[in-house]
């Protein structure tokens, strides 16, 4: 603490670490909109690309499973992949999220505000 400023100094010291911790998860957000992740079905003839925001990026499907007559199958492979995608984009901002928490010094339990 500083002398002469009671309170203040411990005041200031916080707002810079919240001042920094909000930089720091700034950085990371931006950097969830690069990072990519696909998820799989159907032994991997349905794929379906996400950011680690969840945002679908891309669908690849093996042009062997398209049969009109097995239409509710492909579709139930297509809707697997892209929750398997969002699933693991959620899982990847979790981490991207715990180890900024994590280089803060934060508790690791500490749910940040994403």
């Amino acid at each position: 603490m500083i002398k002469g400023l009671g309170g203040f100094g411990d005041m200031a010291k916080m707002m810079k670490a919240a001042k920094e911790m909000q930089d720091r998860m700034a950085q990371v957000q931006a950097s969830l909109d690069t990072i990519t992740v696909t998820g799989e079905s159907g032994a991997g003839l349905v794929k379906a690309t996400a950011t680690a925001k969840g945002e679908l990026t891309a669908l690849d499907i093996d042009p062997s499973i398209f049969v009109p007559s097995e239409k509710e199958v492909v579709e139930d492979l297509i809707l697997a992949a892209i929750k398997d995608a969002q699933r693991k984009a959620q899982d990847r901002m979790q981490s991207e999220m715990a180890r900024v928490t994590q280089e803060l010094g934060l508790p690791a339990d500490m749910k940040l505000p994403f």
